[in-house]
C-alpha cells in the first residue's frame, strides 16, 4: 500500500498528489494506491489515516508513505508507529508551534470547505509528534531552502540521521518534484 498524504488546506487535487498518482498508475499499476481527502481536525485526518494504514497492515500489505508538508508530519507518526517507508517533502516538524497564526476561520481551495481552527487543535497536532526518529533508515527527506512557508533547518536538524536530499532555492511546494518521483518509488521499494 502506498498512502499519500497531503499538506495543510490541501488536497488530492494538489499538483503533487496528481503527480504521484499520475506516476504510480502509469509504472506501478499493481500497487495499492490511497489518497484520501484529509478532515481539517487533525484528530479525525489522524484517525482516518490510522485507520486505513491499520487495515493495510492487518491484511499483510507492505507500508509505504509519501507526506507533504503537514502531511510530511503525519507520514513520520505513521511509520514510526506502524513500520513502513516514508518519504516527506518539506515536512511540517513542528506544525504546533505554527497553528497559533492559523486560528480563526479558513479556507480550502481545494474542496471549496470554510473551517474554523481552534486552539484545541494545536493540542491535537502535538499528540502526533515523533520528536525522536527512531527508524532513520525508513525516511527519504526532500527539502528546498527557499521554503517560504516552514523553515528546512528544523527538517535538517529532526531527520539528520535520515536520507536527506536538500536543494537551494525551490519552494514549499518543491519545484521540479515529478522528478523526484523515481527516486522516490525507488526508496520505497515499489
Amino acid at each position: 500500500m502506498l498512502l499519500y498524504i497531503h499538506g495543510f488546506n490541501s488536497s488530492p487535487r494538489s499538483d503533487k498528489a496528481i503527480q504521484t498518482a499520475h506516476h504510480i498508475q502509469q509504472h506501478y499499476p499493481q500497487v495499492d494506491f490511497c489518497q484520501p481527502q484529509l478532515p481539517s481536525a487533525p484528530t479525525a485526518a489522524m484517525t482516518l489515516l490510522c485507520k486505513i494504514t491499520e487495515q493495510a497492515k492487518q491484511q499483510g500489505q507492505t507500508l509505504r508513505f509519501i507526506g507533504s508538508s503537514l502531511g510530511g508530519y503525519f507520514a513520520s507518526y505513521l511509520a514510526e508507529t506502524y513500520g513502513g517507508r516514508a518519504v516527506l517533502v518539506n515536512p511540517a516538524v513542528k506544525p504546533f508551534e505554527l497553528f497559533e497564526e492559523f486560528i480563526g476561520p479558513q479556507y480550502n481551495p481545494y474542496t471549496n470547505e470554510h473551517y474554523q481552527v481552534v486552539p484545541q487543535h494545536q493540542e491535537d497536532v502535538a499528540l502526533y509528534n515523533t520528536q525522536v526518529i527512531r527508524h532513520p533508515d525508513r525516511f527519504l527527506v526532500l527539502l528546498q531552502t527557499g521554503d517560504e512557508v516552514l523553515d528546512y533547518r528544523q527538517a535538517l536538524h529532526k531527520y539528520h540521521s535520515c536520507e536527506l536530499h536538500l536543494e537551494p532555492n525551490g519552494d514549499h511546494s518543491f519545484v521540479g518534484y515529478e522528478q523526484q518521483l523515481d527516486k522516490i518509488c525507488k526508496f520505497i521499494q515499489l
